[in-house]
């Protein structure tokens, strides 16, 4: 069995509210789970501490039996300092969409010119 710490949500419509939770990752998002950890409450402000609730003897003993945190699971128990995360590096993704579509455009021509038949001399 596969297991996950990750969120599941809660709360009403445009009022999120998440409970990090130890579930099989074959079982629905906010379905059936084995254990809840704590939550996440995206709305209250980065500096108040009722923002995120963890109980991290929990989450230990899960993460020593197989379990493997979702990403932003994964940043929760970073700043917790439960493990360690590797930064994400996606250069692209910080350029406009006008440069990407120009950086594609000089691509398609590099790859069109290589592919071009050169003639005999």
């Amino acid at each position: 069995m596969s297991l996950k710490l990750r969120l599941a949500r809660a709360g009403t419509k445009k009022r999120p509210f998440y409970h990090i939770v130890a579930a099989d990752s074959r079982s629905p998002r906010d379905g059936r789970f084995i254990e809840r950890l704590g939550f996440f409450n995206p709305l209250l402000a980065k500096d108040n501490t009722e923002r995120l609730k963890i109980d991290l003897e929990k989450v230990k003993a899960w993460i020593a039996k197989g379990a493997l945190p979702t990403d932003r699971v994964a940043r929760f128990l970073d700043d917790a300092g439960v493990m360690k995360r590797e930064k994400r590096n996606n250069p692209e993704r910080a350029l406009p969409r006008k440069e990407r579509k120009v950086l594609a455009e000089e691509k398609a021509k590099n790859i069109a010119a290589a592919a071009k038949p050169k003639p005999a001399a």
